[in-house]
């Protein structure tokens, strides 16, 4: 039966990998793309020529007045039926500053907007949407162990505090430096661990979620706000790391991604799949306490101005 996968952050890097496979793995389903600019447009638009209809709807995931905009015309169309039903979600989507000091235009530090709070209001206004069985998968980051077996010392570690502080700029010791922007960046991922786990406790029945991390994936554009330097070793420098066990390439990612969310890697809701198998993630990531208190701050913060 013809459904709805919606994705962000399939435009670029290995979520447009993703897409094609996708597209080729399950033959039923009606894509929508997120995504800023012209770049969703242009990508609908070249799928759909292949006689299987792509949508796509402008978001800014920055704004949550526009993520708010881009849910309600979703349930618009799931309602009327000029959508299928809604059986997946991928969160691809995510930004790497390189300062903790850009806010989004609702006020909020970037990084924590894009990686976490976007999502949530997505989620969160869609979950009644879904048909089960679904799957929601978020792509996650090994960053969030902090430790130099899963990045070898190339990302900062997660530094949890209250999650209203972390909400906002200047979270972080010398907030306009690289360090500062690569802890918001560790940290926004733990909290998207935190939400998963929380996810998976209220989710209608049949709506599992899982967290995908991809490994080290150079070249992505994660880093696209970055300054020119850094954004040089970004596409110059590091993709030469996908020769070693520790990255992966673009085309890998974006495989394992598409079969993730397909449903062809088996785990339960709540899991943390690292590229191919489930697995635990970090033992910081199992707390119920901030998991909690990060749910009740998130409702707090983005709902009331996503409506």
């Amino acid at each position: 039966m013809t459904h709805t996968i919606v994705m962000t952050g399939a435009t670029r890097g290995f979520g447009r990998v993703a897409v094609e496979r996708i597209r080729e793995g399950d033959p039923e389903a009606h894509l929508v793309l997120l995504a800023r600019g012209a770049a969703g447009t242009e990508l609908a638009a070249h799928l759909s020529q292949s006689g299987r209809p792509v949508t796509s709807i402008p978001t800014d995931l920055l704004s949550l007045g526009s993520v708010r905009a881009a849910a309600d015309e979703l349930i618009q169309r799931l309602d009327t039926g000029d959508l299928p039903p809604l059986r997946g979600f991928v969160g691809n989507a995510g930004l790497l500053y390189t300062n903790n000091v850009t806010e989004s235009p609702d006020g909020f530090e970037a990084t924590f907007a894009v990686n976490v709070l976007a999502n949530h209001v997505l989620i969160r206004l869609l979950q009644d949407r879904f048909k089960a069985p679904s799957r929601i998968v978020l792509t996650v980051s090994d960053a969030h162990f902090g430790d130099f077996r899963h990045n070898a010392g190339m990302m900062p570690a997660p530094s949890w505090q209250d999650p209203a502080s972390l909400a906002r700029i200047r979270a972080f010791p010398k907030p306009n430096t690289v360090t500062a922007g690569g802890t918001a960046y560790s940290t926004s991922k733990l909290a998207a661990i935190y939400l998963i786990h929380e996810y998976a406790r209220r989710l209608p029945q049949g709506v599992d979620i899982v967290a995908y991390n991809p490994g080290f994936v150079p070249g992505t554009g994660l880093s696209r706000e970055a300054g020119a330097a850094v954004r040089f070793v970004g596409r110059r420098i590091m993709p030469l790391m996908t020769l070693t066990p520790m990255a992966s390439s673009q085309k890998n990612a974006g495989q394992h991604l598409a079969d993730v969310a397909l449903g062809r890697i088996p785990a339960p809701s709540g899991s943390y799949i690292d590229r191919t198998r489930e697995v635990s993630s970090s033992k910081e990531s199992y707390d119920l306490d901030r998991e909690r208190q990060l749910w009740e701050t998130v409702e707090d913060l983005c709902l009331p101005i996503a409506s």
